[in-house]
């Protein structure tokens, strides 16, 4: 994923008390924008990011000027799989629900803006942010670019592609039949895991029972 630009807007301090920096992505103002952040860093079909890329100008029923601006902008790498970039605003349902005649406004002229330029707008709750997935990407971020054992990459990959669908304490006890530690295996698998080498079902909380399958592309000669 490309490196984000400059928001337009400068970050404000948060009315619920939570400001930070998620790293390779930007500032965030609230914890949930943090979480939706986090996703998307994860997410190997994502592009590039833009936190608060770019203000809407429209005008309000009574013909006052008014203008908004979106919490991210997400492209992908190829639109055929991950589709047109998508437009964003992150909201907790209860700030939805208090302040709702205020917001659609906002939201109709994004609908609109992005029905020009090709693009999606979506507003995301903690409905949508905070599930398994979420919880299984903090957990595995920090494997993705971590040092790995070669050999035992090996073993276990060729474990999950020769028994086609296993777990990760069935890929573990193969490993550990080769005289190889846990400490040393369990990183590994992960990693490959993170990474999708190694497929398996993120929407499912991840545990040592969850099901997992071979996610390299085969080349036939």
């Amino acid at each position: 994923m490309s490196s984000p630009a400059k928001p337009v807007r400068k970050t404000n301090r948060s009315s619920r008390g939570v400001r930070g920096l998620v790293p390779s992505m930007g500032h965030y103002e609230s914890a949930l924008e943090r979480d939706m952040m986090e996703l998307i860093r994860f997410d190997r079909r994502v592009g590039s990011f833009t936190a608060q890329p770019l203000t809407i100008s429209y005008s309000s029923i009574d013909g006052k000027a008014c203008s908004y601006t979106p919490d991210g902008l997400i492209t992908f790498v190829d639109q055929s799989i991950g589709g047109a970039p998508i437009l964003y605003e992150i909201k907790y349902r209860e700030d939805f629900r208090g302040n709702w005649r205020v917001l659609m406004p906002k939201f109709r002229a994004a609908k609109k803006y992005c029905a020009e330029v090709g693009w999606r707008f979506h507003v995301y709750t903690e409905n949508e942010v905070r599930t398994p997935y979420l919880a299984n990407t903090k957990f595995l971020w920090p494997f993705i670019g971590r040092s790995v054992d070669l050999a035992i990459c090996s073993i276990l990959l060729d474990s999950v592609l020769r028994l086609g669908m296993a777990t990760p304490e069935i890929l573990l006890r193969e490993a550990l039949a080769l005289k190889y530690d846990t400490g040393r295996v369990i990183p590994v698998l992960w990693h490959l895991i993170a990474v999708g080498r190694i497929g398996c079902d993120l929407q499912e909380k991840l545990t040592l029972s969850s099901r997992v399958w071979s996610a390299e592309e085969i080349h036939l000669e």
